[in-house]
């Protein structure tokens, strides 16, 4: 077994790594407190290809491995951990399904603008009161001719309120009294969709994540992706893949806490010498080292079986539960070393605790991914 990158690999990590110091670290704070949406950033990842690396180059894309995506997420998440989790349900959930599920028609249209940041894309699961209980959504689907008509609610729609198109699922009655699951792309500009509000939410300040409105909206026949009734086996398949994101985005906020808890450990003094002389704290220091280390390795391990074309979806959610419980574990003890400073906004790991927290519940809390592994285990 080979754990060493290929070259193609460390060169975009030292390309992100040096991107997130130079264009995103100076600015990361400031949208953050403001609640802003990184619209620049994302553009200027656009130009260097980031936004494209889940899309072929015959859509205009810069296609890489899976592994090289993930390794470009976690150095993000390492900056601005709000940022990347835009970049990830933009790469993974809108870009990775339709690439997967949709027709040439729709990825000829959608794929291209993705990659290049024209569009920025959604994913729409979860309701209101439905949480992990996606197969019972109240959303409606109603054919009428050559088109749908939608009706529902949505909430926890990451980018909701800024993607110009959203992958949305909702039932369909495929026949008398029998309803499935089925997904449609959803241009942000078709009549009777609103945003209704945009969450306050404790941290991820700049991702922005809206509850939507959907009232009688005309939904061209043309825009569902798959087949009719196929959106769970796409929702599932969506969420097993873009899992190892969530994974990456917890594997660079470890780190970061990390990063933290050690240079502040060498600066601070008490008793005469540095903390980083104390055993209490070295054994901080080398436990969440350990966590984050080994929640790298698990995620490269499932972004590899991935790109290897080999079952991954046990793996994925491994990697996602082991390494966001790991995060908050890191952020937790790197908060701890700072002490009473920790829980000030005059240093970084304030925040990056906040951050943390989000890990073991989107895209499925830690008890949802201890059911999928069960399930697998069962199986095997």
């Amino acid at each position: 077994m080979n754990f060493e990158l290929k070259e193609d690999q460390k060169l975009i990590r030292e390309m992100i790594k040096n991107f997130s110091n130079a264009e995103i670290r100076p600015v990361a704070r400031s949208l953050e407190d403001k609640h802003e949406f990184p619209s620049r950033l994302l553009k200027k990842l656009a130009e260097i290809g980031v936004l494209g690396m889940s899309v072929p180059d015959q859509y205009n894309g810069n296609k890489t491995d899976h592994l090289s995506l993930i390794i470009a997420i976690e150095e993000i998440s390492r900056v601005m951990p709000s940022l990347a989790v835009i970049i990830s349900v933009h790469c993974s959930l809108f870009c990775h399904s339709i690439l997967e599920f949709g027709n040439e028609t729709q990825k000829e249209k959608y794929l291209p603008k993705a990659a290049s940041g024209e569009i920025i894309g959604a994913f729409s699961l979860t309701e209101p009161g439905t949480g992990s209980d996606v197969i019972n959504l109240k959303c409606k689907a109603v054919r009428k001719g050559d088109q749908y008509i939608i009706n529902g609610s949505k909430a926890w729609v990451t980018t909701g309120n800024n993607a110009e198109a959203i992958i949305l699922f909702a039932n369909t009655e495929i026949e008398p009294g029998r309803k499935k699951l089925s997904a449609f792309i959803i241009d942000k500009d078709i009549p009777g969709l609103q945003v209704a509000k945009i969450e306050e939410k404790m941290g991820m300040h700049s991702s922005l994540t809206a509850e939507i409105q959907l009232e009688d909206c005309p939904v061209p026949a043309g825009n569902l992706l798959g087949k009719e009734g196929q959106g769970a086996s796409i929702a599932f398949r969506g969420l097993d893949f873009s899992r190892i994101g969530i994974a990456a985005q917890s594997v660079g906020i470890a780190q970061r806490a990390v990063d933290e808890a050690l240079t502040y450990s060498i600066q601070r003094e008490a008793f005469g010498k540095k903390i980083s002389d104390f055993q209490a704290i070295q054994f901080k220091l080398a436990d969440i080292t350990t966590l984050t280390e080994a929640s790298r390795l698990m995620t490269y391990r499932a972004a590899d079986l991935f790109d290897k074309g080999r079952p991954f979806a046990k793996e994925s959610s491994m990697a996602k539960l082991f390494a966001s419980e790991a995060a908050n574990r890191a952020a937790y003890e790197a908060l701890q070393i700072h002490g009473g400073y920790g829980y000030s906004k005059e240093f970084h790991i304030e925040q990056v605790y906040r951050d943390a927290r989000v890990l073991t519940i989107y895209e499925g809390t830690s008890e949802i991914q201890r059911l999928i592994i069960a399930r697998h285990l069962l199986k095997e």
